[in-house]
């Protein structure tokens, strides 16, 4: 029997192939395949909708124009994410003035010994795997990613949400990859309480010493 696994990265590497061959049709079935996962990453990454939109177009220009430099390292939907990242990282970059801090502000300060300990600990109401097909969970998570501070916001959708390497997501962001790790656990971390403080069960809740003398 035919594994299924590969299939979605095996159709978009064939629509690439074709359309790097000339195949516009074959291109806006890429676009078509791929566009819902570069706005929600874009999304994600900026918080605005409109700059979201502007990232899309921007990704699939840059696909069109550098789709020669495919080296087929990675998948394609990996490759235009990682373009689709670059592009929204600039949009943030070029907010410098405005009241958001940069990627890589902070990076000597990112280790295990400033993670702060959990204020509410908790067991679950329901099953976490149930929960997680909820739509009310995913419009919670969604919430609570975007209520993160954006330099542990960015590390936490590239690496799970998106799935790109610890590697891929330091040479995006301008950090280390000791400061990846960290800073995806605090984000991991931090969403665990955001969503147990609605999800979790007071009467189970424990209080946890804060003391380590």
């Amino acid at each position: 029997m035919t594994s299924t696994t590969n299939q979605p990265a095996d159709a978009d590497l064939a629509h690439f192939e074709r359309a790097r061959h000339g195949d516009f049709a074959a291109f806006e079935a890429l676009v078509a395949r791929l566009q819902g996962r570069v706005f929600g990453l874009a999304r994600r990454i900026t918080g605005q909708q409109q700059d979201a939109e502007d990232v899309v177009q921007q990704t699939f220009l840059s696909v069109i124009e550098h789709i020669d430099d495919f080296r087929a390292e990675s998948s394609v939907a990996t490759w235009i994410l990682r373009i689709a990242a670059n592009h929204a990282l600039k949009i943030l970059r070029k907010r410098r003035g405005l009241p958001t801090v940069p990627l890589d502000a902070g990076a000597d300060d990112d280790s295990y010994a400033t993670i702060p300990h959990p204020d509410f600990i908790a067991q679950w109401r329901d099953n976490p795997e149930d929960l997680a097909q909820q739509a009310e969970t995913k419009r919670l998570l969604e919430s609570s990613l975007a209520e993160l501070d954006e330099k542990y916001r960015i590390v936490f959708v590239l690496r799970d949400v998106e799935g790109l390497s610890i590697k891929e997501t330091a040479e995006l962001v301008g950090i280390s990859e000791a400061n990846v790790k960290v800073r995806l656990l605090r984000a991991r971390l931090l969403l665990r309480e955001k969503l147990t403080r609605t999800l979790g069960d007071e009467s189970q809740r424990m209080f946890p010493s804060h003391d380590h003398g």
